[in-house]
């Protein structure tokens, strides 16, 4: 047997086996890739798919409240997770405008009491994870307070004093700390509560009647109860409880699919400069740019961002050349909206997309079969996977393991993990 690149099983055996996917009109093509992960069990919320101005299709899944048997629908409110970041990074661009900041600027400058080993950290680092301070969801101790109040002041004294991971500016890591102080230095800066700058700044000029900060204690109409993976039988159980005070201007937001197309009126020159919009939209290290990752994706430059707090996961996309806007939301944690977002954004452009449930079994003859009997070597180096004949089928074995091992249970990062962007 030789060795060969796990590259070419892969194509050759997609050349070999792959079926043509379904045709159908988009709307219903779109709703049969979401139905894929509905029936298994993977997800419930609402989607939303648009190019300009023209909704393509808007529809709810699964419950807003599980208890009451209550539908998600498109104007079902979500808690957002991590695609807080780009309102936080607008409302700074917004104060740079108004002079009150520049984003070179040292934090120093506006938080004075900051340690001597914040001297290099500028506002433009911490708007692309690039401060070096510590990220303040992962530490050891976080899962024990995140139910105690903790207004952003407060919650900085948490990480003000840790050492940097790194140099400020050499390196991209991502870090909840740096956007619940920049949620700070909106509050300092503009003299108003960020929850009411936004309102003011954001939400009502855009008219985005549906957004807001999340309170545990307010009652918000039409807002969804989340859920998470974890009962007797892969049940749902409620989702664990965080103070919304803690994620501040890293994660503390609501909204709906029919609001998130605030990029009409982002892109459409109504919120901010030219200039600004630039600088937000430029990444820095690793895709990142301000609250917002700018890169290709399927052939297409796109500005993406995911989020994922208890009981919530989100993702979103915008493509500025086909004006396509992608948004799902999800009242259970789980990997459903990363997943489906990139197959349900090529629909929208036109492209056919296979599900793993139209693969049709077909019979093929034994030597088709012996070309793909082998060992075959990962380029990285790793273990080695074995293919082997039984009959009329093939198997597969991973280095000295039965089999491949099922990483189907990994998750995407939520608030109260490891921060709520996954890639």
């Amino acid at each position: 047997m030789t060795v060969r690149y796990t590259a070419l099983l892969l194509t050759f055996a997609a050349a070999e086996f792959a079926q043509d996917p379904a045709r159908l009109d988009q709307p219903a093509r779109l709703d049969q890739i979401v139905q894929t992960y509905v029936a298994s069990d993977h997800y419930m919320g609402t989607v939303l798919v648009a190019k300009g101005d023209q909704v393509l299709f808007s529809k709810g899944y699964g419950s807003a409240n599980l208890e009451w048997n209550i539908p998600n629908a498109p104007s079902t409110k979500f808690r957002l997770g991590s695609i807080t970041k780009q309102f936080t990074a607008a409302s700074i661009l917004l104060l740079e405008e108004r002079g009150k900041l520049s984003v070179g600027d040292p934090v120093k400058k506006y938080y004075p009491d900051a340690p001597a080993a914040w001297d290099k950290i500028t506002v433009y680092n911490l708007l692309t994870h690039s401060s070096g301070i510590p990220h303040l969801t992962s530490f050891p101790d976080y899962l024990t307070t995140e139910a105690l109040p903790s207004p952003a002041e407060k919650t900085l004294l948490r990480f003000r004093d840790k050492p940097l991971d790194f140099e400020p500016g050499s390196k991209f890591s991502y870090s909840n700390s740096g956007y619940v102080l920049l949620g700070y230095l909106v509050e300092k800066l503009s003299g108003q509560s960020y929850e009411k700058f936004l309102q003011e700044n954001i939400f009502t000029p855009l008219k985005m009647k549906d957004s807001g900060y999340d309170s545990n204690s307010e009652v918000i109409a039409r807002r969804a109860s989340g859920y998470s993976p974890g009962g007797r039988g892969g049940a749902l159980v409620n989702a664990g409880f965080v103070h919304m005070s803690i994620p501040g201007g890293a994660g503390g937001l609501y909204s709906t699919t029919e609001d998130l197309r605030w990029e009409r009126g982002l892109f459409g020159g109504k919120l901010l400069s030219a200039a600004s919009l630039a600088k937000m939209t430029t990444p820095y290290k690793d895709d990142y740019a301000f609250g917002v990752i700018a890169q290709t994706q399927q052939g297409r430059k796109r500005i993406w961002h995911n989020g994922g707090i208890q009981g919530f996961n989100t993702s979103m996309a915008w493509y500025p050349e086909s004006k396509v806007v992608v948004i799902v939301l999800a009242n259970v944690n789980g990997g459903a909206p990363d997943a489906m977002l990139p197959k349900l954004a090529a629909v929208a452009h036109g492209e056919k997309v296979e599900l793993s449930t139209e693969h049709k079994e077909i019979t093929v003859s034994g030597d088709v079969l012996a070309r793909y009997v082998g060992v075959y070597a990962t380029p990285s180096g790793g273990p080695i996977i074995v293919i082997s004949r039984q009959g009329d089928q093939l198997s597969e074995k991973l280095g000295n393991h039965q089999g491949v091992p099922d990483f189907s249970g990994v998750r995407n990062d939520v608030f109260s993990e490891s921060g709520g962007c996954a890639d």
